[in-house]
């Protein structure tokens, strides 16, 4: 399973995010590349406690949802909705020069993961309390499945 524990998986990420530009076009939803990156940046500042969201307002956390996301070997389906503070077509972070949200982005990643094993991790809206592997395997995915989305 890959994970950003991982040195190598996190390589992978970074020099994925090579292969995206502004023009990039995307394979599902209605985010651009750049809305995408800056969706990548919110997300891991939420991960990490720098962004505080509103509760989804259904039933989670589910220890079976997050069990599901974060270890059936399956792609994530396209489509499911995000939480608004981080959703670049709501209340998400406003786009700044593209090279500087992808060099915002690898910093993100760079501090998420090298937090402290002992760092105390907020609980995730829709998965709940998460230990240290489960937060970098659900960073690893979270990137794969937008870079997926734009091809890279």
């Amino acid at each position: 399973m890959r994970t950003l524990h991982n040195p190598i998986d996190k390589n992978r990420i970074l020099s994925r995010l090579h292969n995206v530009h502004p023009s990039t076009p995307r394979r599902w939803g209605k985010m651009t590349a750049h809305q995408m990156i800056r969706h990548l940046c919110d997300g891991y500042k939420l991960y990490l406690g720098l962004i505080v969201v509103a509760p989804p307002g259904f039933p989670y956390p589910s220890k079976l949802l997050k069990w599901g996301c974060l270890w059936v070997p399956i792609p994530w389906p396209k489509g499911f909705k995000t939480l608004r503070e981080i959703d670049q077509q709501s209340k998400g972070t406003l786009l700044s020069d593209f090279d500087s949200d992808v060099g915002e982005l690898r910093d993100l990643l760079d501090r998420f993961t090298s937090a402290p094993r002992d760092f105390r991790w907020p609980d995730h809206p829709y998965l709940g309390h998460m230990s240290d592997k489960e937060w970098m395997r659900l960073g690893y995915l979270h990137a794969d499945h937008h870079l997926r989305q734009f091809g890279a």
